[in-house]
């Protein structure tokens, strides 16, 4: 059986979102993919471009993140993967990833855990770390992992999910123009080691240090792109035998004992 996966960059640092959704909408549409994933936080202006925290500046893009979520639920995609601001219970800020099944809204969520802090990109001075936590997540389509952006440099954990049966991790991230090759070079590695299909997908846009190289790719269990987004086209589509991965799980490097 064959599954369709589909990414979409999108540019949350334009004053208006509206073209943008109705351009994906349009898209998912004419793809009916079984997989959607999205951007790093896309709905709202890349807070951590600025070194200094601003909690009312997170509330609103948690607020506006939340209203914009609400219409992933109309989008023709079985499962949607993203990550969003969040303010908990107890006032603590954090990115949180979500996995969203239509019909039954979100039933996986974690806390991105390894955070950057640089010019451009000061996530550990804007919200907490997250738990060391990378569970595999039963989706009408399969198993599947999160991990956002910079956990994918930990690919420890990324082997852990390929051991676990992943077939597929998903990675929302926000990255700059500066480092596609970089990034898309960590999304190969990432599929090797789990034998599993990596989507891993960049924020577009952006401004000053934080300008966003898009660039984002779909990944087989052996490391080949299968598709890649363009500057002018901010989507890349594939459709694909998810059980290629628990074949890739028995062959090289991923059979080898890991134990220490």
């Amino acid at each position: 059986m064959s599954t369709r996966l589909l990414c979409h960059e999108l540019d949350a640092d334009t004053d208006d979102l509206e073209p943008q959704w109705a351009a994906l909408r349009e898209r998912v549409a004419r793809v009916e993919p079984h997989v959607l994933v999205l951007p790093e936080m896309p709905f709202a202006p890349w807070l951590a471009s600025s070194a200094t925290a601003d909690p009312q500046a997170w509330a609103a893009a948690a607020s506006e993140h939340d209203r914009w979520s609400d219409h992933l639920d109309d989008l023709d995609a079985e499962v949607v993967v993203t990550t969003r601001p969040i303010v908990d219970e107890a006032g603590v800020r954090a990115n949180e990833a979500v996995v969203r099944v239509r019909g039954r809204g979100i039933v996986a969520r974690r806390r991105k855990t390894f955070l950057p802090d640089e010019p451009g990109f000061h996530e550990a001075t804007w919200y907490d770390r997250g738990p060391v936590d990378f569970p595999v997540v039963d989706t009408p389509v399969g198993p599947l992992g999160v991990m956002v952006c910079t956990e994918l440099w930990f690919p420890e954990h990324g082997r852990a999910l390929g051991a676990a049966g992943a077939r597929l991790i998903a990675v929302p991230r926000a990255t700059p123009v500066t480092s596609v090759e970089r990034w898309e070079a960590g999304a190969r590695v990432l599929a090797t080691i789990a034998g599993a299909y990596v989507l891993s997908v960049n924020r577009a846009g952006g401004r000053g240090i934080a300008t966003f190289g898009g660039g984002s790719v779909l990944v087989d269990p052996e490391g080949r792109v299968l598709a890649r987004t363009t500057p002018e086209l901010p989507v890349a589509a594939a459709e694909v035998d998810l059980t290629a991965a628990d074949r890739a799980r028995t062959t090289y490097p991923r059979y080898v004992d890991a134990r220490g």
